[in-house]
């Protein structure tokens, strides 16, 4: 730990040398994942070529090396320089709820650079953030992690004790961050629908938590105009009274809302990871 705190006092374009040569390592000796994006990508867009899918699929390796220097930096980065390089909009339609005393969530994609998004919220709004994760293994990245998500007083809860959790602190007004386009288990109750031209599960939870205790729920599009720079654009997904709504109303319309993400920002979405795994039936 000790070593990534003074890494991280290095300037972003020093870090991105490190990650330049980590990129060519991975993508082009190592071929990291290859296999798994390039499929992901081609079930994604087979309206695309082959060469444009590797072309996403490079412009997404080259995000995911330089989110390793990005991580690294948000260790120690200031605020100022958080607010400049992890850029919110429309924070009001989080703010205005958590000051009328409402507990809101926020379902989150994975985009990068989700830690940052992180930091940036509390960062310029001075209200409680809760974020749900799942624990990793690894105890040294385990506690980079909590590090990094817990600075400026942001709060972790892991995914196991989180219903337990909430239900102990229904009453404290926050924002809580879930990861809704993460993949069920086995035995998680899921909901199945197409998703980027595949049938897909998703949680159940996030929604019914919203319509059954009356918390709205926002979702964040995320750019990113530059390198080492991202914008999180928060937008309504529904909020109560939900009386007249469709069973899964709002988990299509998250998912309505990644899937255009995804389309304008295609190499930001982690398709490294093997979404896909699971099949209907199993």
């Amino acid at each position: 730990m000790f070593l990534f705190r003074l890494l991280s006092h290095l300037p972003l374009s020093v870090l991105y040398a490190f990650t330049d040569i980590l990129y060519l390592f991975g993508y082009h000796v190592l071929k990291y994942r290859q296999k798994v994006i390039l499929s992901n990508l081609k079930h994604a867009f087979p309206e695309k070529s082959t060469e444009e899918r590797k072309q996403i699929a490079k412009k997404f390796f080259r995000n995911l090396t330089d989110s390793f220097a990005e991580t690294i930096r948000l260790f120690t980065m200031d605020k100022n320089e958080i607010k400049q390089r992890f850029r919110i909009e429309h924070p009001e339609i989080i703010k205005e709820r958590l000051d009328n005393g409402e507990i809101v969530l926020g379902l989150t994609a994975h985009f990068f650079h989700w830690e940052g998004q992180v930091l940036a919220f509390k960062a310029q709004v001075d209200s409680r953030l809760e974020t749900v994760y799942t624990k990793v293994n690894n105890a040294f990245f385990e506690n980079l992690m909590r590090n990094i998500r817990g600075r400026f007083g942001g709060y972790l809860v892991e995914k196991s004790e989180f219903t337990r959790h909430y239900l102990k602190e229904r009453n404290t007004v926050r924002l809580i961050g879930l990861a809704a386009d993460q993949r069920p288990g086995n035995r998680d109750i899921r909901y199945w629908t197409e998703f980027m031209h595949r049938e897909t599960a998703f949680y159940e939870g996030p929604e019914k938590m919203a319509k059954r205790y009356g918390h709205t729920a926002v979702f964040a599009k995320v750019t990113k105009p530059k390198r080492g720079h991202y914008v999180y654009s928060y937008q309504l997904l529904d909020a109560p009274p939900y009386d007249g709504r469709t069973e899964h109303s709002i988990t299509d319309k998250f998912i309505r809302l990644t899937e255009e993400n995804i389309r304008t920002e295609p190499a930001l979405y982690l398709w490294s990871h093997n979404r896909w795994k699971w099949k209907k039936g199993e």
